[in-house]
């Protein structure tokens, strides 16, 4: 069940590839996203399309939650990366800060967050993140 408004044949992430060829290769498994923040563009994207599967293979063992549930009645709308830090090929840590544009129940909100990520044995994960 999709659960974003992107446009038609786009990805939810907000870059203008289709979505097979963006995040799609990431929730397949077919490809690891290189960076911070493509990991958090496509788990963003998780959200939108309702995939728990890749957000928990995604969240690192530490902080990941035991159960989680997505709200049916939340769609994703936009996504804007507002800064970035660390979080490509040679380090082991990044910062994303975003806003992600919802409505639940015909309500328009925004989640702002910056995460934290982690490179463990090449593969980025979502640590943490703290909400303005």
């Amino acid at each position: 069940m999709t659960r974003s408004s992107s446009t038609p044949g786009t990805c939810p992430c907000g870059l203008p590839e289709p979505y097979d060829d963006c995040c799609g290769r990431f929730h397949t498994g077919a490809a690891a996203a290189p960076t911070a923040e493509l990991l958090m563009r496509s788990r963003y994207t998780a959200f939108a399309v309702g995939d728990t599967g890749y957000l928990r293979r995604t969240w690192h063992p530490r902080t990941r939650p035991r159960r989680l549930a997505l709200e049916p009645e939340q769609v994703w709308t936009r996504l804007e990366i507002l800064s970035r830090s660390g979080g490509v090929l040679f380090t082991t840590h990044g910062i994303v800060e975003f806003a992600a544009h919802y409505t639940r129940r015909g309500r328009p909100g925004v989640l702002h967050e910056h995460s934290r990520f982690v490179r463990e044995d090449g593969v980025w994960l979502y640590f943490d993140g703290t909400e303005d």
